[in-house]
């Protein structure tokens, strides 16, 4: 048996992110001021958690690695990776200014994934890690 590693698509990735936010609002309704930060904390080291997975990425099947070592992301590229996003998350307290803000940094993020080979965003440039699909078995003499 072969193990094959497929660059995760776009929509995939959206979907798991999307799960990840819905979960920091979720906090943030939940417990009210403390959520917020818990919500904030766990959209920054989640992708360092569960060996790559954050809860998003276990739903949907995909994992966050390295793209220079052959290994899963660590916390600390999770923070690098997140921060970004992070600091939309933080200015979307602000009425329609905040809201803005947060529409511009998905968009970066976006057309910078869209526009990569490697299928990195910004955040994935900065801590060096690409998002995959779990690892395929494949059995050997099959396409």
């Amino acid at each position: 048996m072969l193990e094959e590693t497929k660059r995760a698509g776009l929509l995939l990735r959206g979907i798991s992110k999307t799960i990840d936010f819905i979960i920091v609002a979720a906090a943030a309704e939940i417990i009210p001021r403390a959520g917020f930060f818990a919500g904030l904390a766990y959209l920054l080291i989640s992708d360092g958690l569960f060996e790559g997975r954050s809860i998003g990425k276990q739903l949907i099947g995909l994992r966050t690695v390295s793209a220079t070592l052959d290994r899963t992301c660590s916390v600390r590229e999770s923070i690098l990776r997140n921060f970004v996003l992070c600091i939309g998350v933080v200015l979307w307290k602000i009425p329609l200014v905040g809201w803005i803000f947060i529409v511009l940094i998905l968009a970066f993020e976006f057309i910078i994934l869209l526009g990569s080979k490697e299928g990195m965003r910004f955040g994935d440039e900065i801590a060096k890690t690409t998002v995959i699909e779990e690892k395929l078995k494949i059995k050997k003499g099959e396409g």
